[in-house]
C-alpha cells in the first residue's frame, strides 16, 4: 500500500470516495443528491485542493482504498489560536474491503504532520463512536467549552 498527499490527478477518486463516505454516513443519498454533489465536487477540488484543503490517500494497486481531508481556515487570532490558522478533519473514509488494516490511522498521522508543517494552532474533528478510540490513540482530546455548538440552516425554510 502507498500513502501520499493527493493532487489534481486524484480528483476523480476523491469525488468517488466522498460520495461513498456521504452515502454511508447519511444512510443513503437520493439520486438527485448524488447527482448534485457529484457535479459540484470536481470543481470544488480543483479550486481548493492543496490551497485550503489537503487530502491524503492510500492506494492498493490501482484502487484508492481510503482518504482523509484537512480543511484549513484562518480567523482573527485569540488566546486559543495565536496564529489564527486551524484545521478541521473531514471525510475520514476507508472502503469496506480495506478496513481494520490501519489505513485511517496512517492517513491521520500524515494529516497531523501536514498540520504541523502548516503551523496550525490545532486540528479538530467530530468523531463517530467507531472512530473515537483511534482519534484518542493519536492524541485527540475531547473538546470542553463553555460555548454551545450551534448552527442555522440557510435556505428558503428560514425566510420569514
Amino acid at each position: 500500500m502507498t500513502f501520499e498527499k493527493a493532487n489534481a490527478d486524484d480528483i476523480k477518486d476523491l469525488t468517488e470516495l466522498r460520495l461513498e463516505y456521504l452515502t454511508e454516513d447519511y444512510g443513503g443519498l437520493s439520486q438527485e443528491q448524488t447527482a448534485l454533489i457529484a457535479d459540484s465536487l470536481p470543481d470544488y477540488f480543483r479550486r481548493h485542493l492543496n490551497n485550503d484543503l489537503f487530502a491524503f490517500v492510500c492506494r492498493s494497486g490501482n484502487i484508492t482504498a481510503g482518504c482523509c481531508f484537512l480543511y484549513v481556515s484562518e480567523k482573527p487570532a485569540n488566546p486559543t489560536f495565536i496564529n489564527g490558522r486551524t484545521g478541521t478533519v473531514l471525510n475520514v473514509y476507508t472502503r469496506p474491503q480495506f478496513r481494520r488494516q490501519g489505513i485511517a490511522g496512517k492517513l491521520i498521522k500524515m494529516l497531523i504532520a501536514e498540520a504541523k508543517a502548516l503551523s496550525l494552532d490545532y486540528v479538530e474533528l467530530k468523531s463517530t463512536d467507531s472512530g473515537y478510540s483511534l482519534y484518542k490513540s493519536l492524541g485527540f482530546e475531547d473538546a470542553v467549552s463553555k460555548y454551545h455548538n450551534m448552527k442555522i440552516i440557510i435556505d428558503e425554510r428560514n425566510e420569514k
